[in-house]
């Protein structure tokens, strides 16, 4: 039996050498001043090889971003067979394994292998990709020296939007299947996607005025200008913020997380009353959609607005095309997080009428249990979200077995949205073109989609600390645990607010808490958030100085 290839492996190991860093393995996967990566890249491509091993050599797959995040930052996360995130306990050993010393590696190899029965005989097939970030090109350099002298196959498919990345992972695990996926090239993700779209803009009844499209000056940029010929010409789109050269422009002011953090359209972006904008982020798995109004206001549409605009139109043409399943009607659910807006969630439940579950933050929480329903459709508030399809939901889809021409529409529409939707993964791009589809269908405007529920007044603060570790969240990181009494006091402040809610949950890489709150105007919505973390900072362990606006309680 064939055993680990020792000396190769510390040879190179010692080519990538740890700096003095703590690496964690978060729901990001690793991520840090791209400069402080060179060893870790080289010690997920070893892992790589192993997670192909372990899985009778499914491909596996890295990429190499870090999202919205500035130029200087850069990360890794590797991805599972069908596209989705590494198995929670394998994020353990790509930590012990990140962290250990350069001359250990080859047993911390061996004790993985020893852990997880891995036979290094298996053949290992790797994939991996990057965003357009500086260091990108070295990392993944980094990256196929550790596959490679753990003896994988690896294949670096260059620069990709992180969803082209997942969709090629699933492509190439599902070919050949009843499950087969698509083509598992770039242009065959263009072509499955886009075929889809043009079909299903037949049931259009609106025309959109042109969709001004912001590509954060990230890899999504040169993506979906790629994409455009694919499409038709149903939508008109313009591209914007398309700079992948000049490196200090990556999602700098621009881009989905500063249009959702700042609630305002990107700098340099034309936008006025009738204009419809769509922001990608840096590597094009968020999406955020905003207007001007014709008074002049800005009005954005974000994660929790597109999960209520997919759910309700699956749910209704489920109804009309009278679709069932052997296992009767299908089940429609919506996975959220605490951040939700409390308005999606009443709307969800009490007018569209579907059960909503609520998950710790990370994608990896709401993918998990989105995979619960025939339909799951998950979304972040930020953008990030996707549909998942069941397999018996598809099949009855496909089978057509509607009597009526209503019915039989309901379904091809239904069909075309399960091919419009990267599955995979949150996808930008993918994202954007279901909720135009959907909107064409129902014959909508992007004012019409605001109109659904009318968003509580929320707002988002930091907070310093001492020890992030001293805080610890239950249900949903809702509540606060500890410090023990700590959320007797966020509840005698939410209490004295309509439609309050207000919640605490630590950051998961920095010293800091974050502080959601909710009310029923925009005044009391901000006096509730500086008042709770006014008594974080005051009662459990603030640092620094102390904002002025945090009120004393």
């Amino acid at each position: 039996m064939a055993s680990i290839p020792t000396e190769q492996v510390k040879d190179a190991s010692l080519k990538h050498p740890k700096p003095n860093t703590t690496f964690t393995y978060g729901t990001a996967g690793f991520r840090l001043k791209g400069d402080l990566l060179d060893s870790v890249m080289y010690r997920m491509g070893l892992l790589a090889v192993l997670r192909s091993k372990k899985l009778n050599s499914k491909v596996i797959g890295a990429m190499v971003t870090a999202s919205h995040n500035p130029d200087q930052d850069n990360g890794v996360k590797l991805v599972d067979p069908l596209g989705e995130m590494l198995e929670q306990s394998w994020e353990l050993h790509a930590t012990h394994l990140a962290n250990s010393a350069d001359v250990d590696v080859p047993s911390v190899l061996a004790s993985i292998c020893t852990a997880e029965s891995i036979s290094w005989s298996a053949p290992a097939h790797v994939v991996v990709a990057r965003d357009t970030r500086s260091t990108g090109p070295k990392l993944v350099g980094a990256f196929l020296d550790g596959a490679r002298a753990a003896g994988g196959d690896v294949t670096d498919y260059g620069v990709f939007t992180t969803p082209q990345l997942h969709y090629v992972v699933r492509a190439l695990n599902t070919k050949g299947t009843p499950e087969a996926y698509g083509v598992p090239t770039e242009e065959g993700y263009y072509k499955k996607i886009g075929d889809a779209f043009k079909r299903i803009m037949k049931f259009g009844k609106t025309k959109f005025p042109t969709i001004h499209v912001d590509g954060a000056n990230g890899v999504g940029a040169p993506k979906f200008k790629a994409f455009l010929p694919y499409l038709g010409d149903s939508v008109s789109f313009s591209a914007f913020n398309e700079d992948i050269t000049d490196f200090s422009k990556l999602n700098n002011k621009c881009g989905a997380d500063f249009v959702k953090v700042q609630q305002k359209q990107p700098e340099n972006f034309p936008m006025t009353p009738g204009t419809y904008g769509v922001s990608l982020d840096g590597d094009a798995d968020r999406v955020i959609f905003y207007f001007v109004k014709k008074d002049g206001t800005f009005r954005m549409l974000d994660g929790d607005t597109i999960a209520a605009l997919l759910a309700s139109t699956v749910s209704q043409l489920s109804q009309l095309a009278s679709l069932t399943l052997p296992s009767g009607s299908p089940r429609v659910g919506v996975v959220q997080t605490a951040y939700a807006n409390g308005a999606s969630t009443r709307y969800l439940r009490e007018t569209v009428r579907v059960p909503v579950s609520m998950v710790p933050t990370g994608v990896k929480h709401l993918h998990h249990e989105a995979e619960g329903f025939d339909v799951g459709i998950y979304f972040e508030a930020n953008g990030h979200g996707t549909v998942l399809f069941s397999e018996g939901f598809v099949k009855a889809v496909k089978e057509r077995g509607g009597k009526t021409p209503e019915q039989l529409a309901a379904l091809e529409f239904l069909e075309c949205l399960t091919d419009v939707i990267n599955q995979a993964v949150g996808d930008a791009i993918s994202d954007m073109l279901a909720v135009l589809a959907v909107l064409a269908y129902k014959g909508w405007s992007f004012e019409q989609w605001g109109e659904l529920y009318t968003e509580v007044p929320n707002r988002q603060e930091k907070v310093k600390v001492a020890n992030r570790l001293a805080f610890k969240t239950t249900n949903a990181e809702q509540e606060l645990v500890e410090p023990v009494g700590s959320q007797d006091r966020i509840n005698a402040e939410v209490a004295k607010y309509k439609n309050g809610r207000s919640f605490v949950r630590p950051s998961g890489t920095e010293d800091i808490v974050r502080v959601y709150a909710e009310a029923d105007t925009r005044e009391n919505c901000d006096k509730l958030a500086y008042t709770v973390a006014g008594i974080i900072f005051d009662h459990y362990g603030g640092v620094g100085d102390r904002p002025a606006h945090f009120v004393k309680n």
